[in-house]
């Protein structure tokens, strides 16, 4: 008994030993000062993380918010679908939120995140992201971390290019990811040169409130818009949007819409654009799409069908619209 009670205790210091001999090894000038990572990433109760992080969900349609440096999931933010937990999307008054030209639409995939801006920084004020499949931009006020806004995008398929913002939140611009027939009805596939249409959207966003507007859209050649940036600083005014599908296929896609050894970038002078809407260049045409707001002193959801739309035409205005071949 006593040899089993010697050897167990001569074992457990051993173990110790390593432990202490380890840890020792382990402290070194560095880590007694800065400390280790885990220590570095640990932001106590009470105490506030340095930093946002906001991540798009994709399919689940929300956009999620986490602390930084202490990973803390800190909220699930509600944008494009149902969330019982709260009862966004259920509720009488937040039902409409989901109202859009095809009916009822309760998902989607949430892409990009664009904060807004002042100056070319951050300002704290909203938050804005896209729906990829269901053509949708959402504002979320960030004082109170809730969806107050979704303005549907018509006459476009897929918005995969959106919401990219300007330097001083003027405009959120975006493109169609697939061009479509504008407008919209059956025609052949062998005629898409022809009737397939790409477009431009510039949402002009409102400086006290925030709220959006479809201001106006650019028609363009039928390609793929993909993604894109605003200038900055001496380049404020312009925006740039990656394109692909430059030889317009309509079968047998990513064979096809490889052929080329580039693509093009699409550039816009939308100072430009401006200049030429109150010029009269701008033609009214008729669409649908709906607006749907929140009243966030009620908190309920007005839903308001738009029917007409804005286009300008580049054939129309000069020195509007530029394309860069780009491999």
């Amino acid at each position: 008994m006593k040899t089993n009670t010697i050897f167990l205790t001569l074992f457990f210091l051993l173990v110790l030993g390593a432990v202490f001999l380890t840890d020792c090894s382990q402290r070194t000038t560095q880590t007694i000062v800065e400390g280790d990572a885990a220590q570095q990433a640990y932001v106590p109760p009470g105490e506030y993380d340095e930093f946002y992080a906001f991540m798009s969900g994709g399919f689940s349609g929300q956009v999620t918010a986490y602390g930084l440096p202490s990973g803390r999931l800190l909220k699930e933010i509600p944008v494009f679908s149902k969330y019982p937990e709260n009862g966004y999307g259920y509720s009488e008054e937040t039902k409409a939120m989901f109202n859009t030209s095809y009916g009822e639409v309760p998902w989607d995939d949430s892409h990009h995140i664009e904060l807004s801006q002042t100056d070319g920084e951050f300002d704290g004020r909203w938050l804005f992201v896209n729906g990829n499949n269901n053509p949708r931009i959402a504002r979320v006020d960030l004082t109170t971390f809730e969806t107050v806004e979704i303005l549907e995008i018509p006459d476009v398929a897929g918005l995969h290019c959106a919401p990219f913002i300007t330097e001083n939140s003027e405009y959120l611009v975006s493109g169609t990811r697939f061009s479509v027939p504008i407008p919209q009805e059956d025609v052949g596939i062998d005629t898409y040169q022809e009737n397939f249409k790409g477009l431009i959207n510039y949402v002009s966003v409102d400086p006290e409130e925030g709220h959006m507007e479809l201001a106006f859209q650019i028609e363009m050649p039928g390609y793929n818009y993909d993604l894109a940036r605003n200038g900055k600083g001496k380049s404020h005014g312009w925006s740039f949007l990656t394109t692909y599908n430059s030889e317009q296929a309509h079968t047998l896609l990513e064979v096809n819409a490889s052929q080329k050894d580039k693509d093009l970038l699409a550039i816009v002078n939308w100072k430009k654009a401006e200049e030429y809407l109150e010029q009269g260049k701008g033609q009214t045409r008729e669409t649908s799409f709906y607006h749907n707001l929140m009243d966030e002193s009620t908190s309920i959801v007005n839903s308001t069908e738009v029917t007409e739309t804005t286009i300008l035409n580049p054939q129309d205005c000069p020195g509007m619209v530029y394309f860069i071949p780009v491999p």
